[in-house]
């Protein structure tokens, strides 16, 4: 960890980030983070709630001469995306992140860095325990498992927050305010299947497919990147017809959320085709590394002799699973006709894996529109159907629809163009923001998500820029000095 992060300004939300990276908090076990934030509103003697379901709730009364203007709730979430590069030695539930500055930007040494939502959680710790700056009542909402399910948005009940505008800190474009996210929905397919013996006169290799960038499957999806599951599926498809090939196992991806980066495959195919195979394999990578020269020059396909496996996925399962793979829409489905340069639809064939017993197959399909969201997702479930697994939808949550007319959305415009001379430009997200789900909760909040530049979240790659952090900040505490009266 460099220690250079507390030199950065703003230094009080740099300290608060550099101590959240030191506290193990993936998605689902958050024991530790949320501890740590319960002590750290009692310490400053704010009124602090832990709720039901495990969301951090943090209460700052306004400062003198601001009791009368609205109150303002700071939202984030405690969880961060746990994801590492293969040759990389990390245990999420125990290691710190290893971050540190790389000339503009901080980043981490081969895992996710967490500031998505770190950054945002670590600026609200910074405006509670500040006693500099002004501000009418303030309420911090940190909520649990935003990134595998937004339980703690799901599950937040109403009366427990008294504030009538929320102020969303988990976007990653500074200059942007979003008005507006997409729904989405999780079509998850399973095969059973009972192991063959392997036959006499077979080699194994395990086929890899990594160095693809991955990346955040709402934020990323129109950028052309590869898919490491579908690419190892037409791999798979075209050597189990040429050279007889059968499938042991197969990992592709690890979050439903996150464009599937790597998946590790061990195979079997006959001695005699042992050149033929080789040479295919070779081919193939040179075919796929021209296809993603541009959106995904990192890709490599690799092969090597494998210990025999003691068992295989049946013919008619391995036929099924190539046919649900091929078939699942992915990528974007549809761009937006109102809201122009925006992806309106699309969906993510997340998670290929099996276990010995059962192969299970995770899409996640969003959209601006519920409707479709639903439509797409039972599409996919058709598909895995017919390819004889069992399917279901799961996890629905809605949209946010954009307000247009929002008087905090006014009000902050004006204030940014105040402070950076230009005007902040207003974005709908294909992504799956909070706001949806609470504001169908507490359908009085005006709501608006900004925060900073964050690039490569829910990867390896993921890094924030140094100086968009400061701007971030600075237009948060003038937002708050200048929230409208009640």
């Amino acid at each position: 960890m460099s220690k250079d992060i507390l030199k950065l300004k703003p230094e009080s939300l740099w300290k608060n980030f550099y101590e959240l990276t030191q506290i193990p908090r993936p998605s689902k076990k958050e024991e530790k983070v949320r501890a740590f934030l319960k002590k750290f509103g009692e310490d400053l003697g704010l009124e602090t709630i832990v709720d039901e379901i495990g969301n951090v709730i943090i209460k700052k009364p306004a400062t003198e001469g601001m009791e009368s203007r609205k109150g303002i709730i700071l939202q984030g979430h405690m969880d961060m995306v746990p994801q590492k590069n293969a040759d990389t030695v990390h245990d999420f539930e125990k290691d710190p992140i290893d971050a540190y500055v790389d000339g503009e930007w901080v980043t981490a040494k081969g895992t996710t860095l967490g500031a998505d939502n770190g950054m945002g959680v670590a600026a609200t710790m910074a405006v509670l325990e500040a006693t500099d700056i002004v501000h009418g009542p303030v309420e911090a909402l940190i909520t649990m498992d935003e990134e595998t399910g937004m339980t703690g948005a799901e599950n937040l009940k109403a009366g427990v927050l008294d504030g009538d505008i929320l102020l969303n800190l988990d976007s990653e474009d500074e200059g942007e305010l979003y008005i507006g996210c997409a729904g989405g929905i999780d079509t998850i397919g399973e095969f059973t299947y009972k192991a063959d013996n392997a036959p006499e006169g077979m080699l194994a290799y395990k086929v890899s497919v990594k160095g693809l960038k991955g990346g955040h499957s709402g934020l990323d999806i129109h950028l052309g990147r590869g898919n490491a599951n579908k690419i190892t599926n037409v791999l798979l498809m075209k050597a189990a017809e040429k050279y007889g090939l059968r499938l042991a196992e197969i990992s592709g991806g690890s979050l439903r959320n996150a464009i599937p980066r790597e998946s590790f495959v061990t195979v079997v195919v006959p001695e005699g085709e042992k050149e033929n195979f080789e040479a295919y394999i070779k081919e193939f990578k040179e075919i796929a590394q021209d296809e993603f020269k541009e959106a995904d020059p990192g890709l490599e396909i690799t092969i090597e002799e494998a210990e025999m496996p003691k068992k295989l996925i049946d013919d008619k399962t391995q036929k099924g699973l190539f046919d649900a793979v091929a078939g699942c829409p992915n990528g974007v489905i549809k761009m937006s006709e109102s809201v122009e340069g925006i992806v309106e639809t699309s969906t993510n064939l997340a998670i290929v894996k099996s276990d010995g017993k059962k192969i299970e197959l995770c899409s996640l399909s969003r959209s601006l529109v519920d409707d479709d969201r639903d439509k797409i997702a039972n599409e996919i479930k058709a598909v895995y159907e017919a390819a004889g697994a069992k399917a279901r939808n799961e996890g629905a949550y809605p949209g946010w629809k954009p307000n247009p007319d929002s008087a905090i959305l006014k009000e902050m415009k004006e204030i940014y163009n105040n402070k950076f001379g230009k005007v902040p430009e207003v974005k709908v997200i294909h992504a799956g923001l909070e706001c949806g789900i609470l504001g169908a909760t507490y359908t009085n909040w005006d709501m608006i998500s900004f925060g900073p530049t964050i690039r490569n979240p829910h990867s390896p790659n993921e890094m924030v820029k140094i100086d968009t952090v400061q701007m971030f900040y600075d237009f948060l505490l003038e937002t708050l000095k200048h929230v409208p009266e009640k």
